[in-house]
């Protein structure tokens, strides 16, 4: 049995001794259950499981500060006379090579506020992103691969 099936298998078990299926008895449970398993981790031997878990977890925190960053960025543009953006087409190298890593990278950039995947090149070795604030394509395109893509690659590696 897999990790996470034994630690959704434990998250439920406290639920039904808590007596209580609501979703923060089962997110009670599922944390309790991940810190057994880690604490018991060399009876299972070697598993990628807990760096995925610990890098979701760095993937959700960083895309909702990417969020509301992003989202104050848009927001001031477009309540403030001046006018901030510089709008540009980028073109991101990819470093994942996995079809669903890809997806997930797109989508995400598509989620924040002012970034756009637009398409994946046919050998999809590469994004082409519309960036609101792109003044600088180069720096862009560096964020995005030291942020997203790097934690979209932890969570899914």
């Amino acid at each position: 049995m897999s990790l996470f099936a034994l630690n959704l298998l434990i998250a439920v078990g406290w639920g039904a001794v808590s007596g209580s299926f609501a979703a923060i008895d089962l997110l009670l449970g599922y944390a309790g259950g991940f810190v057994a398993l880690w604490l018991t981790r060399p009876l299972f031997g070697p598993s990628p499981y807990f760096r995925r878990t610990f890098g979701a977890i760095g993937l959700v925190v960083f895309f909702l500060y990417e969020l509301v960053r992003s989202s104050i960025a848009v927001v001031w543009d477009v309540v403030t006379p001046e006018i901030h953006s510089r709008p540009r087409m980028v073109r991101m190298p990819l470093d994942c090579t996995d079809e669903t890593q890809i997806m997930l990278t797109a989508n995400v950039i598509s989620l924040t506020p002012g970034t756009l995947t637009v398409d994946v090149s046919p050998d999809q070795r590469e994004l082409v992103i519309h960036a609101m604030f792109a003044e600088d394509p180069d720096e862009v395109v560096h964020d995005l691969k030291r942020g997203l893509e790097r934690r979209v690659m932890e969570a899914l590696r």
